[in-house]
């Protein structure tokens, strides 16, 4: 980009100013949006630990147990019915499967 001429007409025109350095290791904040912080992480690992499962998390444990396509669904169907949404059911499946991966290694 060519630098600005100080004339207020034409293909550079502007004022002449310097620009300031550009911190390029800093991110714009809004680029972390979602992005879940060590904090948080903890504070929620406490408590679901301390408070456990929710009932309908408990039936789905045992829906996706049974090992059966149809019941996985079920468990899913039943998380969108909780949840309001087929993706939050869908990450909410795949937490369980998660936990029960966990205790299986226990």
């Amino acid at each position: 980009m060519e630098s600005k001429t100080g004339i207020f007409v034409g293909l550079n025109k502007g004022f002449i100013v310097t620009k300031p350095k550009v911190n390029t290791r800093k991110q714009k904040a809004s680029y972390r949006k979602g992005k879940l912080g060590k904090r948080v992480a903890l504070v929620r690992e406490v408590i679901r630990e301390v408070s456990g499962l929710a009932p309908y998390e408990r039936k789905m444990i045992e829906l996706i147990r049974t090992g059966i396509a149809t019941k996985e669904k079920k468990a899913v169907k039943l998380a969108r019915k909780r949840l309001g949404t087929h993706k939050r059911a869908q990450i909410k499946r795949d937490e369980i499967n998660e936990m029960i991966r966990a205790q299986k290694r226990k």
